[in-house]
């Protein structure tokens, strides 16, 4: 770890048909920040992807190798992802085309959510709650 390397935290892994497109995709649509990719050409060996407000996901190519060591299936994911404005966030993923599964509500635990699904069938619900304090 470097000065400038962020505190420890949880980063969810996702694999993808086309990494590329859903990186761009992701950036686009919900403002993840592309902060590294490594691979050539339609491969993508690893992506870390940042969100604004801390952490983050990784994501790679899936190649279809049987010999897999970690066999993540493309649109097998789930995501919730904390936002400050759920409204804006919302209005920006439904305008590059995110599928709406879920539309923008108030929860009865005092969040404001909303659920999209990404191209490649991946769900990510996105919301105000920041999770329980802890004792």
């Amino acid at each position: 770890m470097t000065d400038k390397s962020p505190a420890p935290q949880v980063w969810p892994t996702l694999r993808a048909t086309d990494a590329r497109a859903l990186i761009r995709f992701l950036v686009d649509a919900f403002g993840f920040e592309e902060t590294a990719v490594y691979g050539n050409g339609d491969v993508v060996e690893h992506a870390q992807l940042s969100w604004p407000l801390g952490g983050g996901i990784m994501l790679g190519s899936d190649r279809g190798d049987p010999g897999d060591r970690w066999p993540l299936k493309p649109g097998h994911f789930g995501c919730y992802v904390v936002c400050d404005d759920p409204d804006a966030l919302y209005k920006r993923a439904v305008a590059a085309g995110a599928e709406v599964i879920r539309e923008l509500e108030n929860m009865d635990y005092g969040s404001r959510d909303f659920a999209v699904k990404d191209p490649e069938g991946n769900l990510w619900s996105f919301g105000t709650y920041r999770g329980e304090p802890r004792t």
